[in-house]
């Protein structure tokens, strides 16, 4: 128990959504503790590499709106769900 985990931690599969949290992170270029800012500011710009007018295509665009979006819902919720 080097590392903080046991042995056996390491080879167990993550989740469907983790691993669309790690591919999202991946495609945006943000790190694992990147807040809201980061996030929409990865996006603009790689939304405006792969835009159509640029010679990216729109499949790119939905990539890049998914996992925002997919980021943006992952991240905790700051006092907005307190009544």
């Amino acid at each position: 128990m080097i590392f903080g985990k046991w042995p056996w931690d390491y080879l167990r599969m993550r989740s469907a959504r983790g691993q669309a949290v790690v591919r999202a992170r991946r495609l945006l270029g943000v790190g694992e503790n990147a807040d809201h800012g980061e996030i929409i500011a990865a996006h603009k710009r790689l939304v405006a590499v792969v835009h159509p007018d640029r010679g990216g295509t729109a499949a790119q665009v939905h990539e890049a709106n998914a996992a925002r979006d997919l980021l943006l819902d992952h991240l905790p919720r700051r006092g907005l769900d307190q009544s």
